[in-house]
């Protein structure tokens, strides 16, 4: 029986290291990116609701974006705050600022993407450039960067939004790495011409691929998904290509709490049940593959079973992945969580495996 399980843990040993060699080092090992600018004339496109002191201090951060052709096309999705009244005085101060007000619609109460696709709707400009109320660009040559990635061909960036770094908060490594190695993952498979899903704190499209799929009709009653269930749909290896330069991150402020990020991560695994099958099988099997790494390993060292061989492959296995972990931090600008990496990679498997199990009896909460 023993014998039997030390042939799986071998067959999920080379499973993983395929996923971090195979897949995840196209990022790991990519060329520096350079930074063409196109100055082509881009919507800045930010939604909001009830987000009166993150757009207070956030929209000014884009108003003073270098970029010789842009606007800011912000959305309030009817807040009951002063987000509103916010935005109001700033589209009387910034004249690149165009205000969208959405009330609230009995057929799409209280949905983000309609809100969005009114925002979209208004942008006067081709190219969108989108992140969240939460969120500001990191250097002011953000729009800069995200749209030198765009070409004739190239109509979807999928950028990287990160998150602040909290000195001496365990939760904060755990939620940056989390962000790490989901950065990691859509961008490697875009490189292999299958993207598969960006975030909406930094993603870029021309308003051709929102028409070209009718939007979000296809998914408006799932209220998340704005951002991946979008790229799921309109992304392939012709059209989307990602932007890394370090001038085009985004950051927001992390949670605070392990019941907010568990809340979080809930309506985000919830929605990936609606990916294509492909992307639900080899992110399904990646996760189930790096639990099954752990639980063998535990049991066949806890026998001694051929544990020269075990603790071989687990060197082996770690060897590789911290490799492939550590360039991808590099390019990231987030170096310190590399040194952290068997750690939080413990918990967060069993952060999955208990968002799993509680998404089975209960549905996530989602837009506010």
């Amino acid at each position: 029986m023993l014998i039997l399980i030390l042939y799986f843990f071998i067959f999920i040993v080379v499973l993983q290291v395929s996923f971090y060699l195979g897949v995840f080092g196209k990022f790991a090992f990519a060329k520096p990116q350079k930074c063409t600018p196109k100055r082509i004339p881009i919507s800045v496109i930010v939604c909001a609701k009830n987000e009166e002191e993150n757009v207070a201090k956030f929209i000014p951060l884009l108003a003073e974006q270098n970029y010789p052709d842009f606007e800011i096309v912000l959305i309030d999705d009817a807040s009951s705050d002063n987000t509103l009244a916010i935005f109001e005085d700033f589209e009387k101060q910034y004249p690149n600022i165009r205000l969208v007000k959405v009330e609230n619609n009995e057929a799409f109460w209280g949905n983000k993407k309609y809100a969005l696709t009114l925002g979209i709707k208004a942008a006067k400009k081709e190219y969108l450039l989108f992140t969240d109320a939460d969120c500001y660009p990191t250097s002011k040559e953000w729009i800069t960067a995200m749209s030198s990635q765009f070409t004739m061909q190239k109509t979807i960036v999928l950028g990287y939004g990160k998150h602040e770094k909290i000195a001496n908060s365990f939760l904060n490594k755990i939620i940056r790495f989390e962000t790490l190695l989901t950065a990691i993952q859509y961008f490697s498979w875009a490189k292999l011409g299958h993207p598969y899903m960006g975030v909406g704190r930094n993603m870029a499209y021309k308003k051709e691929e929102f028409f070209n799929v009718n939007g979000f009709i296809e998914h408006i009653q799932v209220r998340s998904g704005d951002d991946d269930l979008f790229i799921n749909q309109a992304a392939n290896a012709k059209n989307t290509t990602i932007a890394y330069l370090p001038e085009s991150f985004t950051a927001s402020k992390p949670k605070t709490s392990f019941k907010e990020f568990f809340t979080q991560k809930r309506r985000h695994v919830a929605t990936a049940n609606y990916y294509k099958p492909f992307d639900k099988l080899q992110l399904g099997t990646f996760y189930c593959s790096q639990l099954l790494f752990l639980l063998l390993a535990i049991l066949l060292l806890a026998f001694q079973f051929q544990w020269i061989i075990v603790v071989s492959l687990l060197v082996f296995r770690y060897i590789i992945a911290w490799t492939i972990v550590g360039f991808s931090a590099g390019k990231l600008k987030e170096n310190d969580l590399k040194f952290w990496f068997p750690i939080v990679e413990i918990v967060l498997i069993f952060t999955q495996i208990n968002i799993f199990i509680t998404n089975i009896f209960s549905k996530p909460v989602h837009w506010k």
